[in-house]
């Protein structure tokens, strides 16, 4: 009987964002390690799926970064990262592509589908609606005087424009976007881009009501101590927090994606763990959430 009414609280508690939330864009960018684990990414599309049937209209855009370096691995290549984006030559673009399209897009779309839903997905191998432009970055020398260098990370790409039309076509038509990170230059060439920044970019875009960045960290910590889980920040906090170098690798990226949908009119960007089970649905669908949300 207490199970029961544990439920039906939960459904009285989901209700009002069942009602708030009701046709309005998600973003969900899905990355980390489990893209590794079969069993936490199937559950989570099926957060995504009970998402679609209740109103919320998802776009999912995966990473896959980590079977990205053990293909690279059986091919003989070593992994170099700069400022947590991945240095993609040819070869690397190659596997980076084939891994991302051929084997984890296509496992999100079938999976999909499996669940009764229609996904799409959208890649440099099909409809590609993103748009990006080489990306050089600004690494600091080694003068110790503050000064920086230009540093060319191969075929990697920054976001230039998104296909936004088309994604809200899609979603109107009950379609699930399930976008790949490799993008297509104004040349037709192939970019590889990062994912958390696709997410972004793709927000902006469609003018979402939230992004939220699947992975596997709980959220934002404010220092080493336990129990210093943000539960929620502001731009400026975060600043802050990269300013001290508490916020800094893999977890740059997450932010500037937030702050990307942020300054486009998103209301909140939320980062979150996906190991933890029905994660996607506690942040969206009840009081206390379970990662940090990011405001302006």
């Amino acid at each position: 009987m207490r199970e029961a009414v544990d439920k039906a609280a939960a459904l009285v508690e989901a209700h009002q964002y069942i009602r708030r939330f009701a046709g309005k864009v998600v973003v969900v960018k899905v990355g980390g390690s489990i893209m590794d684990e079969s069993h936490a990414l199937a559950s989570l599309l099926q957060d995504v799926c009970i998402m679609a049937t209740v109103g919320i209209r998802p776009i999912i855009v995966h990473g896959g970064g980590k079977a990205i370096t053990q293909a690279m691995k059986e091919a003989g290549l070593e992994a170099q990262f700069v400022q947590g984006r991945r240095y993609t030559d040819e070869r690397t673009l190659a596997i980076a592509e084939h891994v991302l399209v051929n084997q984890i897009n296509k496992w999100i779309v079938d999976k999909i589908e499996s669940l009764d839903h229609r996904p799409m997905g959208l890649h440099s191998l099909s409809s590609c609606v993103v748009c990006a432009e080489r990306l050089f970055l600004d690494v600091p020398d080694d003068t110790g005087q503050g000064k920086t260098r230009r540093v060319d990370i191969g075929q990697v790409g920054q976001v230039v424009s998104v296909n936004a039309r088309l994604l809200n076509a899609l979603v109107e038509s009950a379609t699930v976007p399930v976008i790949a990170p490799i993008s297509r230059d104004a040349a037709g060439g192939k970019l590889n881009v990062n994912a958390d920044s696709v997410a972004g970019h793709v927000a902006a875009a469609v003018k979402a009501e939230k992004l939220v960045l699947v992975s596997d960290t709980h959220g934002i910590r404010t220092s080493d101590a336990t129990g210093s889980l943000a539960t929620h920040l502001t731009k400026n906090q975060i600043n802050d927090l990269v300013d001290k170098g508490v916020i800094a690798a893999g977890m740059l990226p997450k932010v500037e994606a937030s702050f990307i949908a942020l300054e486009a009119g998103v209301r909140k960007a939320h980062i979150i763990d996906g190991r933890i089970k029905h994660s996607l649905l506690l942040e969206i669908y009840t009081d206390t959430g379970v990662g940090t949300e990011i405001v302006m």
